[in-house]
């Protein structure tokens, strides 16, 4: 019976190491195709919801700010949307994914239909994707 008991200790102590461990975190570079798939899939149909939304615009372009702030403000302009929330939840949370705790301040006083800003950041996303494409090869 030690042998069992021992074998039985054995398996739950497995099971602890196992529970304990966080799950695996999935690669920033599939977040970035999911957003981008994301955001082909809002603009292939007959119209983006809430389309018609104005947003604050983030300067997608600025040099001065980085990647992790400028996602953040991405996230943050999605965030604002109160109508068709759910249509944008997988949006904003890859985006918040991808900047972890990066803070950021976004100014309203410059404010973009969401029509127009989803190609913006879709087009943001996937120069941030093949520039980690052709960081990761030698």
């Amino acid at each position: 019976m030690l042998p069992w008991l021992k074998a039985a200790l054995a398996v739950l102590s497995l099971l602890q190491l196992i529970s304990s461990r966080p799950l695996m975190t999935t690669s920033p570079k599939i977040k970035l195709s999911e957003i981008t798939h994301c955001i082909q899939q809002l603009n292939s149909g007959v119209q983006v919801p809430c389309n018609d939304t104005r947003v604050a615009q983030v300067a997608f372009t600025d040099r001065k700010l980085s990647e992790q702030e400028l996602l953040c403000q991405a996230a943050a302009a999605l965030t604002s949307i109160t109508q068709c929330r759910k249509d944008y939840e997988p949006l904003i949370i890859n985006l918040q994914s991808l900047h972890g705790d990066t803070s950021c301040s976004l100014s309203d006083e410059n404010e973009i239909y969401l029509r127009n800003f989803l190609p913006e950041l879709g087009n943001f996303t996937q120069g941030v994707y093949r520039r980690l494409a052709t960081l990761a090869t030698p």
